[in-house]
């Protein structure tokens, strides 16, 4: 793939800001080059601008090289970097599964790039025939979310693959929920696709929302555009030091996937002898899209009681629909004793 006829021109042609913490790199114990304040408070230095020492972390759990990392405020900043880098207002546009994560189009809005939904099917599925057929000359991304948003499904990997395989342009895949998932992340297959991205986050099975810390992997040359525009501390020094602790807790994040997974598979039962609850979905992430007879109604019985769900009624494909994340033991034997409750006065 010719990256240069996919890139922006002006992107293309754009000289970057050039930061201290850039144009020095090495030891020293004297620092009077960024006007940065002399007194030592832990946080009165500027923090690395490419975050090296938390990246080379990253590196060793996913097994990638280091080239290949960016970091993002959240996955909504490479999102939008994406479209920074390769879109080009009011002439390019994208293509995107629906229903899924709703900042693509957000972030489409924003940089006035023409948006083009794809339904999937009523079970959720995937076809690459009519993704590929709602592409023209003038798209450059495709967007899929496996474990998609809010359906809580993965794609199909051959669907996925045939995308890949046939587009001339950049295919996208956000792995938020993938740590939830029993199949292989998308990262093993950059090598074999160079127009690939792949999108993971520290908010969910790592438990680090509050830092808004995402992750892009892509081939070197992607990402070296990415560096290119991005803001240049665009990581704070506290959520790069909160974020390598957090990395050194495996053992933790393994414990609280299985428990997550174990809560799940307890919802679902529970769940499935409620009257009310007409189909649960299949699910690969932290939650269950759950259909019920009267989604608004139960939403709003829900809320009264203190338990807040996602109302999803208004969705493509999702009319009636909840979108439960796995809480504690306890918070989920709550949600099941009110709906049942409600189920039986209804």
């Amino acid at each position: 793939m010719d990256l240069s006829t996919l890139i922006r021109p002006n992107i293309l042609k754009l000289k970057p800001y050039s930061c201290a913490r850039d144009e020095f790199k090495g030891e020293a114990s004297i620092f009077i080059d960024a006007n940065e304040s002399p007194f030592d408070t832990g946080i009165n230095r500027y923090p690395d601008p490419l975050q090296k020492e938390l990246k080379a972390k990253i590196a060793t759990i996913k097994n990638i090289a280091s080239d290949n990392i960016f970091l993002g405020n959240g996955s909504d900043e490479p999102i939008d970097i994406i479209y920074r880098v390769f879109c080009e207002p009011n002439i390019d546009n994208v293509v995107a599964i629906d229903p899924t994560y709703g900042m693509y189009k957000v972030c489409a809005d924003i940089n006035n790039i023409e948006y083009r939904n794809v339904c999937l099917t009523n079970e959720f599925e995937l076809q690459a025939k009519e993704i590929l057929e709602k592409a023209d000359s003038h798209t450059k991304v495709i967007w899929l979310c496996s474990p998609n948003n809010p359906t809580g499904n993965l794609l199909n990997e051959r669907e996925i693959t045939k995308i890949l395989e046939s587009f001339n342009g950049i295919v996208v895949i956000d792995e938020a929920y993938i740590d939830f998932s029993q199949q292989e992340s998308w990262i093993t297959k950059l090598p074999n696709f160079s127009n690939l991205i792949v999108l993971q986050t520290l908010s969910k099975a790592w438990g680090c929302a509050a830092l808004r810390l995402g992750m892009a992997f892509a081939s070197n040359d992607i990402i070296q555009f990415f560096n290119k525009i991005k803001y240049p501390y665009n990581i704070n020094i506290l959520t790069q030091q909160q974020a390598l602790i957090q990395l050194s807790k495996i053992d933790v994040l393994k414990e609280n996937v299985a428990y997550i997974l174990n809560q799940k598979e307890f919802l679902a039962k529970k769940l499935g002898s409620i009257s009310i609850v007409e189909k649960i979905y299949k699910s690969d992430a932290n939650f269950l899209l759950v259909k019920v007879k009267n989604a608004n109604d139960t939403y709003t019985y829900l809320a009264q009681k203190g338990i807040i769900v996602r109302n999803r009624n208004n969705v493509t494909l999702c009319g009636n629909c909840l979108r439960i994340t796995i809480g504690l033991a306890h918070e989920n034997e709550q949600l099941i004793v009110h709906l049942q409750t409600f189920a039986e006065n209804n």
